[in-house]
């Protein structure tokens, strides 16, 4: 009985064993992964993240087809009130499958780093909803000779408890220069002045890579 026993204990811990040793092989050589971006030079902005594109929001006018949560509305003007007065916030999601490296959007200065506490709502579930804006976030707001400011905000979420920021004030900064990583699911969310959008919700994009704006 006992070494029938000893059996089970040793070939669950195996299976504990490989479980642990597959979710290091996963986390170490798949979602740290860091893959090569061709970043398209000239006037133009780019993704920060890897993911989907959920929602596009218009700040300082109408928002046509926009649905949120009113109660949302006040922390999207906190969110994007010393950045711009008129533009956009997109929101990416990203998923523990997709690239969580951030990458610079554009060439510039950073002008701020600011961490605030939150939550942390599942930020990939109904993800265009915009709940996550409660959640931990880190916000770098950079400043752009031609265009202004605009900001990248890392969001965590229920897997997603740790953000890491390699931007730091007064720092330039490179178009596709690596700025941050989220661990798991998560979103990131760029805001943007009024510009020529090139992208368009439900869109897959890529880090430093697909081009989301002109200028």
């Amino acid at each position: 009985m006992a070494g029938g026993i000893s059996v089970v204990v040793v070939a669950a811990l195996a299976v504990v064993f490989a479980a642990l040793a597959l979710f290091f092989l996963f986390y170490r050589f798949y979602f740290l992964r860091k893959p090569g971006r061709k970043v398209p030079a000239g006037n133009v902005i780019v993704s920060p993240a890897c993911g989907k594109i959920v929602k596009i929001m218009i700040v300082g006018g109408r928002a046509k087809g926009t649905k949120v949560n009113k109660g949302l509305f006040g922390k999207v003007d906190l969110l994007v009130n010393d950045t711009i007065k008129k533009g956009y916030l997109i929101v990416i999601m990203m998923t523990p499958f997709d690239v969580h490296y951030q990458r610079a959007p554009v060439d510039g200065v950073v002008e701020k780093v600011s961490y605030r506490k939150g939550r942390f709502l599942n930020a990939v579930k109904d993800a265009a909803s915009m709940q996550a804006l409660q959640n931990e976030r880190n916000e770098i707001v950079i400043s752009h000779s031609r265009i202004g400011r605009i900001k990248v905000v890392q969001v965590a979420g229920f897997l997603a408890r740790r953000i890491r920021c390699f931007a730091r004030p007064k720092q330039k900064i490179h178009k596709g220069g690596e700025i941050g990583l989220i661990c798991l699911g998560s979103q990131v969310l760029l805001v943007v002045p009024e510009l020529d959008l090139l992208v368009e919700e439900g869109q897959r994009v890529l880090d430093g890579e697909t081009i989301i704006a002109r200028f």
